[in-house]
């Protein structure tokens, strides 16, 4: 039977030019994402990317029954008390979504067994299968409670293009309110009242840039414009505040941001600005009864915690609170009535410190403390706290061996209880896998963290298979998280490996400066040093290495093969940025404008025109021996168009010399998807195995090993 055949695309010359460079570029014809030639040539490599792989199907199926084999398929969430409810999520064996649902808080001590089968009085809120009826694709965009817990509004995206269509209903009785707004941001928020929703429309870039006011039942024609963002590097959200007495309007460019508060109780009154925006200076605002909690970073780059008058209208009214201590990075503060929780980086980790209140206290808080946590390579974060009155705290902490647990926290006195861990069915036993981090030299001599994840008895002997995924991007922290599916790479031998290269937020915002803008070529140096690390260690043989990354992490993936193409065997590049500066160069996509302050803007600025163009992937390519390569992609990504995986793929098969048979460069479109890939959990979990049995096969270990 001959091999399957790649698909070839039409060349259409078009020259490029800007600050006396001239690049021809044959695809970028590709950018017009309903021109019929573009849809056949994606059906035409999925086509392709099945037939190469259709001995892979017996794989796939396996991958796909373990992970489902380990995952419980009914299951509750832990309740969440707010008023007279429990609220929580419910997932049935079977249905692609989970539902959103609630039960009568009859004994407010005393929350509803996240075990059971069936709860008393359970009401159903929102079903997400219900929502997404016969559409390919499902999301939530917003969901949001009344008050006095009579009404629900949500908004649901049926094609993965990131625009909602929203709905308010009576919880109880299923009436509907209103269908009136379409096509509408992320987000949306109630009155106190309930009486109004605050949403927003996105502009021809998919950027939220007005906030509006909707009287529920009336025509959108009549909705107030609120707020409109004219400065396009900026992007804006709704929100509430915990104690339901504030609307939060948030505005935030990559590097400058502004709040809005509005008196929930007064839905048609004036917002007013926190402070004005200055260029460099982020912060976030926290209502805390009587005044206002406020993380920033005008004096210190790492982020410090003051607190302000309620009715504050300036920088200058900020009063210091805390201090980043040394290798310490503020994230976000959360009001409670017996305490201040702040969570933060230390270590290049995550963690909660706990500020009392105490009014014998200059600053209104006692000692603070950090919430214990007992793995060593971790993360830890808040849960759903949505009360301020409780005296516990919801705290979720897992780590890449140890499932999510749910913990209350006792505010007064630190005491830990378990709620909840994620069941893993099956033979898990945690105690079969080992995490630990190593620290990397880099070629500059800054030392980045290495996060290495393993099956007992695969040892640094210089024969494992290994994975190495990296990120490096917008001060995104890799955190370690536990993946049900990932135990059936550990336990097929594989060496997982996250480095948490420049460009993230693990190590601060010094280590985000380090990796973006004219440095952002030090986020691929660091991934090939992480890599070399690994394999000169004896964790993965030289000839066993896969790379993957996703989004910006597939811009990192695409660069880092066309600098050290020999040091892997695959690569799977996921809704890959690959096209950079062709993007960057072009105002009017999707994204761009706002994103100039992360890689520079290289229309006014040649030489960022310069530092892109040296490391842009898809003007990079070598004509040299590549890996096997898969290329994953969604039709409807509003992100990431796949216009740059389909000219990049193209790009790879002309030029690298590799032998397309055994090491093949495939595209996989998602045709009906948005950024994130495909929405229902079996669907996700199909992907995930299709995926998964490329790279495996590749790196020779499709079976289980034996210890």
């Amino acid at each position: 039977m001959p091999s399957p055949t790649p698909p070839t695309a039409e060349r259409r010359p078009h020259v490029r030019e800007h600050h006396g460079d001239r690049f021809e570029d044959p695809y970028a014809w590709m950018k017009d994402l309903e021109d019929p030639a573009l849809l056949a040539h994606l059906e035409a490599e999925n086509a392709y990317a099945e037939a190469l792989t259709a001995h892979l199907a017996p794989l796939r199926s396996t991958l796909f029954q373990e992970i489902k084999g380990r995952v419980k398929e009914t299951d509750l969430s832990v309740p969440v008390a707010s008023g007279p409810w429990w609220y929580y999520s419910r997932t049935v064996e079977g249905r692609q979504y989970a539902s959103q649902v609630r039960a009568p808080r009859t004994d407010p001590a005393t929350r509803p067994d996240p075990e059971a089968a069936e709860v008393p009085g359970e009401q159903v809120v929102v079903d997400g299968n219900a929502e997404a009826g016969d559409s390919e694709f499902f999301s939530m965009g917003a969901l949001t409670v009344s008050h006095d817990h009579r009404v629900v509004a949500f908004s649901v995206d049926t094609s993965g293009d990131e625009r909602f269509d929203l709905t308010v209903r009576v919880v109880e009785t299923g009436e509907v309110l209103d269908t009136a707004l379409t096509g509408i941001g992320y987000g949306a928020e109630l009155s106190r009242d309930g009486a109004f929703v605050f949403y927003t429309r996105l502009d021809d870039a998919w950027r939220p840039f007005q906030l509006w006011r909707h009287r529920v039942g009336s025509p959108v024609a009549d909705d107030v414009l609120v707020h409109q963002e004219d400065d396009e590097r900026f992007w804006m959200g709704v929100s509430s505040s915990r104690d339901e007495r504030w609307l939060v309007l948030g505005l935030g460019s990559k590097t400058t941001s502004e709040v809005h508060l509005l008196d929930a109780q007064d839905p048609e009154g004036e917002w007013r600005v926190v402070a004005p925006r200055r260029d460099g200076i982020e912060y976030d605002v926290e209502p805390a009864g009587d005044r206002l909690l406020v993380v920033h970073n005008t004096d210190t780059p790492d982020a410090d915690l003051a607190w302000a008058p309620l009715d504050a209208t300036s920088h200058e009214q900020w009063v210091p609170m805390l201090r980043s201590g040394e290798g310490e990075r503020f994230v976000a503060v959360d009001s409670f009535d017996r305490a201040t929780v702040l969570s933060l980086r230390t270590g290049g980790l995550t963690a909660l410190r706990v500020l009392p209140r105490d009014a014998a206290a200059e600053s209104g808080h006692g000692p603070a403390w950090d919430v214990e946590v007992d793995q060593g390579v971790h993360s830890i974060g808040l849960g759903d706290n949505p009360e301020p009155d409780q005296t516990a705290i919801q705290v979720v902490v897992e780590s890449w061996t140890t499932p999510r647990s749910v913990l209350d926290v006792e505010l007064d006195t630190g005491e830990r209880t378990l709620l909840k861990q994620q069941p893993v069915l099956g033979d898990f036993d945690p105690a079969n896998y080992v995490e630990h981090r190593e620290w990397v030299a880099a070629a500059d001599g800054a030392l980045v963290p290495v996060s290495v994840v393993r099956r007992v008895g695969v040892e640094a002997d210089g024969t494992n298979p290994g994975i190495v995924t990296a990120y490096g991007s917008y001060e995104i922290s890799s955190d370690p998280y536990f993946s049900v599916a990932r135990l059936s790479l550990l336990d097929r031998g594989v060496v997982f490996a996250v480095a948490h290269v420049r460009g993230g937020g693990e190590m601060g915002r010094r280590w985000y400066d380090e990796g973006k803008l004219l440095a952002k070529p030090v986020t691929f140096t660091d991934t090939l040093a992480c890599v070399d690390h690994l394999v000169a260690g004896g964790w993965m043989a030289p000839d066993r290495v896969g790379l993957e990354g996703g989004s910006a992490g597939g811009l990192l993936v695409g660069a880092v093969l066309n600098l050290g193409p020999d040091r892997f065997r695959v690569a799977h590049a996921a809704v890959p940025f690959v096209d950079a500066l062709t993007t960057m160069l072009q105002p009017d996509l999707p994204l761009t404008v706002g994103e100039w302050e992360e890689w520079g803007n290289p229309l006014a600025d040649a030489e960022t025109y310069a530092a892109m163009k040296a490391y842009a992937p898809y003007e990079n390519i070598g004509a040299v021996d590549y890996p096997a390569v898969l290329a994953t992609s969604s039709l409807h990504d509003t992100r990431v168009y796949v216009t740059e995986p389909a000219k990049w793929v193209t790009r790879l098969r002309e030029v690298v010399t590799s032998d397309p048979l055994t090491r093949p460069v495939l595209l996989r479109t998602e045709m009906s998807a948005g950024h994130g890939g495909r929405s229902g959990r079996y669907a996700a979990w199909e992907q995930i195995a299709w995926e998964w049995a490329f790279v495996l096969d590749q790196l020779g270990a499709t079976e289980p090993v034996s210890n």
